[in-house]
């Protein structure tokens, strides 16, 4: 009868130490990112994505429909390119959305303002440029995130309506005709971008939705 073969007992003890060692990084790295500040995490995080320009979500679209078209001519805009992840393309129900979002490394509104940055109205007008090549209706929303001016009258409800209305400014400068803007509204913080973190940069946007009826 063949002997049975010797029992390696040390194996397990080197899967666990490698378990030890992969967890011990993982803590390490949670510590390090918990004394970086949310602006720092949003510039990692630009850094990682910046190949992803703009951001699309667009697998409903069908190409030769309006909202393909539509999706197209603003995935191939130049200074939406370039912009990456500060521009957010997504399909909806009753439309395209374009999100134009703001972000250390792309700060589009002044601090605590509606006003755009100079980088905001180009952004915008880039938009509306594409836009002009189109027909259909359009919404403007204006979104803040979560943090809230104290000991003002001026809130967050004020701030989104003039992040809005900036916008719709920069539209029309861009080439956009007034009558087909439908509403222009203020949202304040109650639909932020990210729901697990409604103090994140990135809810601090402006979003435009193209009613394409497809």
């Amino acid at each position: 009868m063949p002997a049975a073969p010797a029992r390696k007992a040390g194996t397990w003890k080197m899967a666990y130490a490698d378990f030890l060692t992969a967890l011990m990084a993982f803590f390490l790295l949670m510590w390090i990112l918990s004394g970086v500040s949310p602006e720092g995490r949003d510039e990692i995080a630009s850094y990682f994505n910046s190949n992803a320009s703009p951001t699309a979500q667009a697998s409903a679209v069908e190409p030769d429909s309006a909202a393909g078209r539509l999706f197209t001519a603003l995935s191939q805009q130049s200074d939406l390119i370039e912009a990456g992840d500060s521009v957010v393309l997504a399909r909806e129900a009753d439309g395209v959305r374009i999100d134009l979002v703001d972000s250390a490394r792309h700060p589009l509104f002044d601090s605590g303002s509606g006003a755009f940055t100079q980088e905001g109205i180009a952004l915008a007008e880039a938009a509306g440029r594409v836009l002009t090549q189109f027909s259909e209706p359009v919404s403007i929303e204006g979104h803040t995130d979560a943090f809230s001016a104290t000991g003002t009258a001026y809130s967050n409800w004020e701030l989104s309506s003039d992040r809005a209305n900036e916008a719709r400014r920069a539209l029309i400068t861009a080439g956009l005709e007034p009558v087909r803007i439908r509403a222009v509204t203020g949202l304040a913080d109650t639909r932020p971008l990210d729901a697990g973190q409604p103090h994140l940069s990135a809810n601090r946007r402006v979003s435009i939705l193209v009613h394409t009826h497809d």
